[in-house]
């Protein structure tokens, strides 16, 4: 096997990191003491199994892309950052990295607990390259972004992880790199500091920086990312615009998977379940006329008709549907377990229709229906059939005073002058 590391090295002007074969593999032992005896060279006998948590793995980032990675808990995303920042090295293939690179890693991660948060900030800076009359300089600009005040002069111990986190994003991009990798670590902290953080990472990325996004925050990976990478024991499952991906690891989740893709109006649409039942057709309605429309005005009272067919006898059946924003946000969810409707026995071979009303209180926009046919309160136990972009509509607001958001809440307006 063979691994190697190159940063600053020459990588294509359309590429800012290559990964060339990369796989990571980690010695397990049997016990302790044959671990110790290899440290202390008293066999010559190989005595470990090598653990693979990346394999295989070709990738490549362009010059100011933003790239989301997602996968379960130990699919090998943070040990990929890992390999590209330089922390830790390949077991086999290669890294070439372009430009200079900042990683926020692990929350605190190269702070020591009993160092002041300034202390820790020249100490961290200099490890990072970056030098002690520069780090001296941008201290003020470091301080104010991270606004955790008086603390700045305490032990890091004392420091909330919400603080620390402002500390180390303050620092990691204190001056704009050609590459930023962010693990997880946004997702602690108030909501203040996050859409803060959020703004910068949107500066950098319109001039140019290459960022690699790990996050839970599907949101947050849709609304800012180009592309999503989604990763499963130790590989690249799939490589594609961020909405694909985020429903083909929503539809993984599900004990009961047989996930299929394919292009609808340009999208990606993502079918998933055993398929005992599905929709047989779904109508969006204005009232009660039944005829589908894909045209809404703001605070119209509409009709949602699915027809469901089943293959199997089931004894339980849920209907849920989701509205989602362009983004794939979603913006409303129910199911008739929720609602305290059941459905069921159903036999094999039968139609069920449920009408759905609501008024459609949305703001003017493009918006998706995905719909669920499951057993249970979710999806995860056995997905029937789980359908993404089932229908897609538009909504105007023709009649409603002028409001922003995505939700259209009537005010009642009261005003009283006092003197």
């Amino acid at each position: 096997m063979s691994c190697k590391i190159d940063q600053d090295h020459d990588v294509s002007l359309q590429s800012s990191i290559s990964l060339t074969g990369i796989g990571k593999a980690f010695r397990t032992y049997p016990s302790p003491w044959a671990r110790l005896r290899e440290w202390l060279g008293l066999t010559s006998r190989v005595s470990y199994e090598g653990a693979w948590v990346l394999r295989h793995v070709d990738l490549d980032f362009k010059k100011g892309e933003a790239v989301g990675i997602v996968g379960l808990n130990g699919a090998g995303k943070s040990t990929l950052l890992k390999l590209i920042a330089g922390v830790t090295q390949p077991t086999e293939g290669s890294v070439k990295v372009s430009g200079k690179l900042s990683a926020l890693l692990e929350l605190g991660m190269g702070f020591h607990p009993d160092f002041t948060g300034r202390q820790n900030l020249l100490t961290a800076g200099q490890l990072m390259g970056i030098p002690l009359r520069r780090l001296e300089a941008l201290m003020p600009e470091i301080e104010a972004f991270a606004e955790i005040g008086e603390y700045i002069d305490r032990p890091v111990r004392v420091y909330s992880s919400g603080m620390q986190m402002r500390l180390a994003f303050s620092l990691a991009t204190a001056e704009q790199p050609d590459v930023l990798i962010v693990d997880e670590a946004l997702s602690v902290g108030d909501a203040y500091f996050q859409q803060k953080s959020f703004d910068r990472i949107r500066q950098y990325k319109a001039s140019g920086t290459t960022l690699i996004l790990v996050s839970h925050d599907h949101f947050a990976i849709r609304s800012i990312c180009d592309r999503a990478i989604l990763l499963q024991e130790g590989g690249v499952i799939l490589d594609a615009d961020p909405e694909s991906v985020l429903d083909y690891y929503n539809a993984g989740l599900s004990a009961t998977k047989n996930i299929t893709q394919h292009e609808k109006d340009g999208r990606t649409q993502t079918v998933s379940g055993d398929g005992a039942a599905s929709v047989k057709s779904l109508i969006l309605s204005r009232g009660d006329e039944g005829l589908d429309i894909d045209v809404v005005a703001t605070g119209d009272l509409v009709t949602l008709t699915a027809t469901i067919e089943t293959r199997e006898a089931l004894e339980e059946l849920v209907f849920g549907y989701a509205i989602r924003n362009r983004l794939g946000q979603d913006i409303y969810g129910i199911n008739t377990f929720h609602t305290g409707d059941p459905i069921g026995p159903v036999d094999a071979g039968e139609q069920v229709k449920v009408r759905c009303r609501f008024p459609m209180n949305l703001g003017a926009g493009e918006y998706s229906i995905a719909t669920a046919v499951v057993a249970g309160e979710t999806h995860l136990d056995r997905n029937h059939e789980w359908c993404d972009l089932a229908k897609v509509f538009s909504v105007m607001n023709a009649n409603k005073k002028t409001f922003t958001g995505f939700v259209w809440l009537e005010p009642e307006v009261a005003v009283e002058v006092v003197r």
